[in-house]
């Protein structure tokens, strides 16, 4: 199986949604669904630690690639949850090099970044230390979140930073920084896609959004537009999209 990584080195398209339930079944289904990733959500939902790693296990387990969405870049949740096994990590709000700088250092083990080496799961708790040192120099994945006019405005800077991978375009917390939340077909909004697009270009930076609703004719919209990783809405979007739409066709 090609990892992730590679993928995104090879400049394939990725499709991954966030899982906001705690419920292993639902995160096994859709691990063996054929998603490239799933991304463990600690940012928007009610999920700790503890429970994330159960994810993370039984994502891995199942065949999947466990990302997690952090509340915040915050080195020590970070190194949480790459201990527990998290093939990497997406970080919110990063507007300026310093917080991509930052993000970069706790993903990464010296003399790339400061993450602190511990014995846990990923490395086989401390049976396979040597393996996963060599293998997250590698394999860890780090995507930033771009979401606020401000990030736009440093975009060079941010993507300039090494060790970035892609990253996501935050919809909602754009259009509200631009003052018309929800929006995101405004000349505005649009002009901030365009120009992270460019950025990512240029600095060779995998460039990503997130879909809110669960409407494949709007993934394949955004494959043609140059985007290489959508997240495709989120779990309990899923669910009530089914829903609703069963019940419109329910004679009762």
């Amino acid at each position: 199986m090609i990892s992730l990584k590679n993928k995104f080195k090879s400049n394939k398209k990725t499709l991954g949604l966030w899982i906001s339930i705690y419920s292993i079944e639902i995160a096994e289904i859709y691990a063996k669904s054929g998603f490239d990733w799933i991304g463990i959500d600690l940012e928007h939902s009610s999920m700790n630690i503890s429970q994330a790693v159960d994810l993370i296990k039984v994502i891995d387990l199942s065949g999947g690639t466990p990302l997690v969405r952090v509340t915040s870049n915050d080195e020590d949740q970070i190194k949480r949850c790459l201990d527990a096994g998290a093939h990497g990590i997406i970080i919110p709000m990063i507007n300026n090099k310093g917080d991509a700088e930052k993000a970069v250092n706790s993903c990464y083990f010296p003399p790339r970044g400061n993450r602190g080496y511990g014995l846990f799961r990923a490395n086989g708790y401390g049976s396979k230390s040597s393996q996963y040192f060599n293998w997250q120099k590698k394999n860890i994945i780090l995507i930033v979140q771009i979401e606020s006019k401000q990030a736009i405005d440093n975009i060079d800077e941010i993507f300039s930073v090494k060790g970035i991978d892609g990253y996501i375009i935050g919809p909602y917390d754009l259009s509200a920084s631009l003052g018309k939340p929800g929006v995101f077909d405004s000349k505005e909004f649009k002009l901030c896609e365009k120009t992270a697009l460019y950025a990512a270009k240029k600095n060779k930076i995998i460039p990503g959004i997130h879909i809110v609703e669960p409407n494949y004719k709007l993934v394949n919209k955004f494959f043609s537009n140059s985007y290489k990783m959508i997240v495709y809405s989120v779990d309990f979007k899923i669910i009530m999209n089914d829903i609703s739409q069963a019940f419109k066709k329910i004679n009762k």
